[in-house]
């Protein structure tokens, strides 16, 4: 049997599911019409959808790696999150931040977290869901929960883990951020709201308003999917006031990949020449802005 086609439309469709109003039978019913058949619809959404099996790149349990659950104080409560580090550290490193989708802290972005430190630096993945109870195992309700977010709360948390990193014992005192789709956004908020964050890195994420770009102080690497029509719309307007208040930062546009094109649990909207050039570009900008 030949692998369904996966279309514009579709993904399209899934993004409006998974970010905006659409719900799980909305979806699946577009997906149907646009399919030809409900059996053409199941093949394809599993396509589209984040797969955990593929999620461990690094493994867990790596030799070359220490991993451990962390907590420190957030605000009004306690923030849990993952923290990975070498296993034959030469003495302290730059820390960084990887900040997770709408999904929560998931095996995927715990596998980027791994990657991060097998970079060279001592990586901290927080579970931003902490206040709700931390992540659950159902991604909708993960996607539910992040909704109900307060958001100053939630600036408020990731100011809070720049300066638990900063502190760390094994950290340097420079402290970077990575962070996609959702945690994209979250990046640009913690440029504009932690004065001690040195370096941000905003996959696909929503822009920091214009008006509050001054406050940055971080440089930024943005890296935008070129089939991104929601998150693009917000590019212009971010590169001039950037550009207006002498900002460091680099705008990169992958051409003809989809948002989420870096993760790689989600065989619709991969793409390895595109995750894998920005990979590059990441851990080479890192090691820079924080050194």
């Amino acid at each position: 049997m030949n692998k369904p086609s996966v279309s514009q439309a579709m993904i399209d469709a899934y993004d409006e599911y998974t970010h905006l109003t659409l719900d799980r039978r909305g979806f699946m019913d577009r997906l149907t019409k646009l399919a030809g058949s409900g059996a053409a619809a199941a093949a394809i959404a599993p396509m589209l959808a984040a797969n955990p099996a593929r999620a461990a790149v690094i493994a867990e349990d790596d030799a070359r790696l220490k991993a451990e659950e962390v907590s420190w104080p957030g605000s009004g409560g306690e923030m849990s999150g993952y923290l990975v580090r070498p296993a034959e550290m030469q003495g302290k490193l730059a820390a960084v931040i990887v900040i997770h989708e709408n999904r929560g802290l998931n095996p995927h972005i715990r596998d980027v977290a791994r990657r991060i430190a097998l970079a060279g630096f001592v990586a901290l993945a927080p579970d931003f869901l902490s206040p709700s109870g931390g992540t659950p195992p159902d991604e909708d309700k993960a996607r539910e929960l992040i909704g109900t977010l307060d958001p100053a709360r939630t600036i408020a948390n990731g100011v809070a883990t720049v300066a638990f990193l900063k502190a760390h014992e094994l950290s340097t005192g420079k402290v970077g951020a990575i962070g996609f789709c959702w945690g994209g956004g979250a990046v640009n908020d913690l440029a504009v709201n932690a004065a001690d964050l040195s370096a941000g890195v905003a996959y696909y994420g929503r822009q920091a308003k214009a008006e509050d770009v001054s406050r940055i102080k971080a440089a930024l690497l943005l890296h935008y999917a070129g089939q991104d029509e929601r998150i693009n719309a917000g590019i212009d307007a971010y590169r001039a006031a950037l550009e207006k208040d002498g900002k460091d930062f680099t705008i990169h546009v992958y051409d003809g990949v989809q948002h989420a094109f870096n993760n790689d649990t989600s065989e619709a909207r991969y793409n390895r020449q595109a995750a894998d050039l920005a990979w590059e570009r990441t851990t080479a900008f890192l090691k820079e802005k924080l050194a």
